[in-house]
This record gives C-alpha cells, sequence and structure tokens, in this order.
C-alpha cells in the first residue's frame, strides 16, 4: 500500500469525528449535528402545477362583511379536481369560516389581502378528527384544516386573521383576565371530560364535543397530512395554539408571522410529526413559541407516535412563555431536535429552552441540539428542564430526558441561568453546555437529579460556571 502511515491517519481521523457526532452514551446512540444535512434534504417543500383558481370567480366579495365560506369550497373543491395548483385571495378583506384544504392545493394570500375568520361557533360546529391539548376527539374545525391529504399549503404575504379577543372566543378559557365572567360557559367541564373519556380509552368516535362544550379550535391543523407548506403569511390572533401539524411528514413553515396574545396561543406546535422545518419565523405569544408535543397522557400512549427530526432555524421569539419547548403533551416522546441561530429577547418570554413533563404525562425527550442562541432577556429561567409541572411526580409514568447539548448560547439578563429538576429514580442525563455565556442573572442555579453535567467554557456573570 502506498503511504500507509497518511491512509492511516485520515481513517483514525474520519473515525473520531464520526464518534464525536454520533456517540454512545448509557447505552443510547446520541445523534449529533452531523445527522442534520440529511433530515434536511428530506425535507422538501410541496410543487404545485401552474394553475389559479381566484375566489372572486366563486362568488367571494373583499367587502369584509360578505360570508365568502362557499366561494373558498368551491375553490378549492375545483382547484384539486383538476389536479392542483393555486387557491387565490386577491386584494381585499374577505370573511369566512372554516377552509377545509385538499391535496395539490396552495392557498395563496396576496400580499394585500386579508382572510377574516368568524368569531360565530357555529361556523365550525361541523365536527372534524381532531386533537384537542394531546387528546384526539370530535370537535369544532379548526379555521384552516385539512385531514389525510397530500401536497397542501398556505402561502403569500397576506394575512389571516381569527379575530378571536376576550370577547368571543379567549373568553372560553375561563379566566378573568380573558374576558371570563361568572355565570358566561367556559371549556372546563368538557376539557375534564375527555380527559376522562381518555383515560378509560373510550373510542375516540365517542368523544363528541363541538357546540356547547367550548373547547376552542385551533388555527392550522394539518392532521395525517404528507407534504406540508406554510410561507410568509401573517397570523393574527387564534382562539387557541396557532399552527398545528398533527401526525404530519415533510412539513415546512417558513417566514411566518405570528402575533395574537390570547390564552394558550402557542406559535408552532408540531405534534407526533416528523422531518419538520420551522426557519425564518418571528413568533410573539401568548403562550409557548414553539412547543413540540406528541400526545396527553393515555391517549399519546395510545397512538404512540414521537415527534421527530424537527429542525428549528433563524426564529425570532418575543413573548410567550417559553422560545422553544418540548412538552408538555409529551406521552409519545420527542427525539432528535435541532435549535440553531435565533434570537429569543422580551421582559415578557418567560423561558429562552424548557422541558416540561411529569409522571402522568411520561415520554422520552432526548437529543436535543442548539447551537448560536442570542437571548437578551427573559424573565425566569435561559434553561428550564421541570419533572414537575402541573400534576407534578403524581403518575406511574416516570419521564426520561436525555442527551442535550447547548453551545454557543448569550444571555444578557435573566433570573436564573440553569433551573432543571429531575427525579432522583430517573435524573436528568448527559447535559452538556458549551461555549455559553449568562450575564445578568440575579439567582444562583437549581440543578437537581442531573446525571452527567458538563461545562466546557461556560460563565456566569462573568465567572467561570461551576
Amino acid at each position: 500500500m502506498r503511504n500507509p502511515p497518511r491512509v492511516l491517519f485520515f481513517t483514525l481521523l474520519i473515525v473520531v469525528l464520526f464518534v464525536q457526532c454520533r456517540r454512545i452514551e448509557n447505552g443510547v446512540l446520541v445523534q449529533g449535528w452531523a445527522d442534520l444535512p440529511a433530515i434536511l434534504a428530506r425535507i422538501v417543500p410541496p410543487q404545485f402545477p401552474d394553475r389559479d383558481f381566484d375566489i372572486t370567480a366563486f362568488g367571494a366579495r373583499g367587502d369584509g362583511k360578505s360570508d365568502c365560506t362557499e366561494a373558498f369550497r368551491k375553490a378549492i373543491n375545483e382547484c384539486s379536481a383538476a389536479g392542483g395548483g393555486r387557491v387565490v385571495v386577491p386584494k381585499g378583506v374577505f370573511l369566512t369560516g372554516p377552509i377545509h384544504l385538499k391535496s395539490n392545493v396552495n392557498l395563496h394570500i396576496s400580499e394585500e389581502a386579508v382572510v377574516k375568520f368568524t368569531t360565530n361557533s357555529e361556523a365550525y360546529a361541523g365536527l372534524v378528527y381532531t386533537r384537542w391539548e394531546g387528546v384526539e376527539c370530535l370537535n369544532y374545525s379548526p379555521l384552516i384544516y385539512a385531514f389525510e391529504q397530500e401536497n397542501i399549503a398556505v402561502t403569500g404575504k397576506g394575512t389571516l386573521d381569527g379575530q378571536a379577543t376576550n370577547e368571543n372566543w379567549w373568553s372560553w378559557k375561563g379566566n378573568a383576565d380573558d374576558g371570563w365572567k361568572k355565570g358566561m360557559p367556559n371549556q372546563k367541564n368538557a376539557r375534564n371530560a375527555l380527559f376522562a373519556m381518555a383515560e378509560k380509552n373510550v373510542p375516540v368516535a365517542e368523544r363528541v364535543f363541538g357546540e356547547g362544550h367550548y373547547l376552542r379550535p385551533n388555527f392550522i391543523q394539518p392532521y395525517r397530512c404528507k407534504n406540508v407548506l406554510i410561507q410568509d403569511v401573517t397570523l393574527k390572533d387564534s382562539p387557541m395554539w396557532f399552527i398545528h401539524p398533527v401526525l404530519c411528514t415533510n412539513v415546512t413553515v417558513k417566514d411566518v408571522t405570528v402575533n395574537g396574545l390570547g390564552p394558550n396561543n402557542d406559535g408552532c406546535n408540531p405534534e407526533s410529526s416528523k422531518d419538520v422545518l420551522i426557519k425564518d419565523c418571528f413568533f410573539n405569544t401568548g403562550d409557548d413559541c414553539i412547543a413540540i408535543k406528541s400526545g396527553r397522557n393515555a391517549d399519546g400512549r395510545r397512538v404512540n407516535v414521537p415527534g421527530e427530526n424537527i429542525v428549528i432555524q433563524g426564529c425570532n421569539m418575543k413573548e410567550g412563555h417559553g422560545g422553544v419547548v418540548l412538552g408538555s403533551e409529551i406521552s409519545g416522546g420527542v427525539r432528535n431536535v435541532f435549535a440553531e441561530d435565533c434570537v429569543m429577547d422580551s421582559p415578557n418570554l418567560e423561558r429562552a429552552l424548557r422541558f416540561k413533563t411529569n409522571s402522568v404525562r411520561g415520554g422520552i425527550m432526548e437529543n436535543f441540539f442548539a447551537r448560536n442562541i442570542c437571548v437578551g432577556e427573559v424573565s425566569e429561567a435561559v434553561l428550564k428542564i421541570d419533572f414537575f409541572y402541573e400534576e407534578g411526580d403524581a403518575g406511574e409514568f416516570t419521564p426520561v430526558v436525555r442527551n442535550l447539548s447547548i453551545t454557543d448560547l448569550t444571555c444578557e439578563k435573566g433570573k436564573y441561568a440553569v433551573w432543571v429538576k429531575g427525579y432522583e429514580r430517573s435524573p436528568i442525563k448527559n447535559l452538556r453546555l458549551e461555549r455559553c455565556q449568562f450575564d445578568g442573572i440575579a439567582e444562583p442555579n437549581v440543578i437537581e437529579a442531573v446525571d452527567g453535567f458538563s461545562l466546557a467554557d461556560v460563565t456566569l456573570n462573568g465567572k467561570p460556571m461551576k
């Protein structure tokens, strides 16, 4: 063999680099940044035929008063029947009820177009198969919904306005701060009833809610769909969660602006979905900006589909309960989450990176990687991992959190740099911080039940963190 030392050197170098990116820790294969290109290569936005179907040709009027629900339905049906294309919303203000997408249809909201969704709950009362706070049921239609469709999109530089306020959807939460007053209806009884049905394994077909039960619908929900694109649009004031792909594969959410400070106004919640890219989006929300989920309690374990291969790049988070979040409906587990080049900054952003679970939820969260995260200010913790969320340690399904790597994170102000609490019987495993700088931190770290906490070039208020 010619030059055997050189061949041996490069062979060993390749092996070392491979092991650094994909290593075994406590018997578990840890994915690494080297896996990201292969994941991104699979996330390919759908393409559509070059055909346009203008909703005004189907009777829609952009006066902000006429009900355009039927025009949207007709345009989508004709577009899909023709083999696909764009259903175009032109300049104007269009009032509508729920919009149901079909395969090969791109709902395109033109730059000067506004789609306003009626706040009359009866318009959404045609029950659909949905997931509500991690539990499957029949409930109100989401504002934009698709079930078992392929190649669908919502695009364009226009605005989708859910019109939710304390005078309509938000008061259903049942909190005085959200407009509820004594004697008004709220979701609490129906919520409890739904969760009890799931624990008793009542068939989904018998979990019938909708009108009179006050379980608020989400904004955009593709359910069991493949090849989904949501791009460029601005979303405002959802009744509940904004973007909620459930049991979907190959999802791209790109250049989307989300503004809504109502209760449970999560920005983007991929649930039990695979190969998801959330890129260059802006979130200003009343709850978590991005929350990765996989079903709640018994129902999450029944469906048993994890969220996996979730990529978050270049996003900007303002207000919210958390920036990038895993949980709390996490019973099906989550693995292989990558977050990079994000900015999180607001005195009303409570945490930057947040993991929330308990022994009622259970689930495994593993292989989380974050790098190049710029945190201006958070009101609580930069990193929070909480095994005592809500019900706390009151169940039989001990959660597992393992293999977390955070590199090149900076923070200017926060109460805690690190607040992490596992269980002694199930400690958080393999948590590594590298080249992180925490400044303006008011309180000492809280670190309980962690096995394998490593630091490399990490400072806290200008001093090496220990």
